[in-house]
């Protein structure tokens, strides 16, 4: 899919022309994985009810529906083939199985933050539930921490439009959360990594000793 095909005047576009099925369908398909900008679906439907085009608890409701379906297909995804990709995957990449198991238990020993605060994040949001599912996290634990996830993650993009919306252009409100996001993306990275690199030089350290 090219750029133009989701840029923020395609998915103005297709907000105007079909409504709550234009964000349903664009926040569902970015939980499928596809290159489906989320969160700027969901403020063009924020703002789009700030403007009166469209009911604001329709937009929040036919967010939070498409981002619940969507993650709970890519859990399935996950749980009934994630598991054997990850190793073809790994052979690939010259990974173990070994360490893929060692990579899965941390997963599932954080699924349920992951699935929750994973919302607020452009990645985890595609991955998190297929990665839940790949590490056998109990379905009806899942599905409660998705819908929590995508209710708050909803409400605060939608409302955040719906308001913002009134008082500065669309343009530079989807500029301002792109920007926002960008920065909580490395500073995840760097909470999930840095600690790694540090116990890997720990754990090379005593072994030169």
């Amino acid at each position: 899919m090219s750029l133009e095909l989701i840029s923020l005047e395609n998915i103005q576009e297709f907000a105007h022309h079909y409504g709550y099925w234009a964000i349903f369908l664009g926040i569902l398909l970015e939980n499928l994985g596809l290159p489906i900008p989320g969160e700027t679906v969901t403020l063009v439907g924020g703002f789009l009810a700030g403007s009166d085009e469209l009911n604001y608890w329709l937009v929040l409701s036919v967010a939070v529906t498409g981002a619940v379906i969507g993650a709970n297909c890519g859990y399935w995804i996950g749980k009934l083939g994630g598991w054997p990709f990850l190793l073809r995957i790994g052979k690939i990449f010259r990974v173990s199985e070994k360490r893929l198991l060692n990579i899965k238990e941390q997963f599932s020993q954080n699924a349920a933050k992951a699935v929750f605060f994973g919302r607020f994040f452009a990645l985890l949001r595609i991955f998190a539930a297929p990665l839940a599912g790949i590490a056998e996290m109990p379905f009806g634990k899942f599905f409660a921490y998705n819908v929590a996830g995508a209710t708050a993650w909803a409400s605060l993009m939608v409302t955040l439009a719906f308001f913002a919306g009134k008082v500065i252009s669309l343009e530079q409100l989807v500029a301002w959360v792109s920007q926002f996001a960008i920065v909580a993306v490395l500073i995840l990275a760097a909470l999930i990594f840095v600690p790694i690199w540090l116990e890997s030089r720990q754990v090379k350290r005593a072994a030169e000793e």
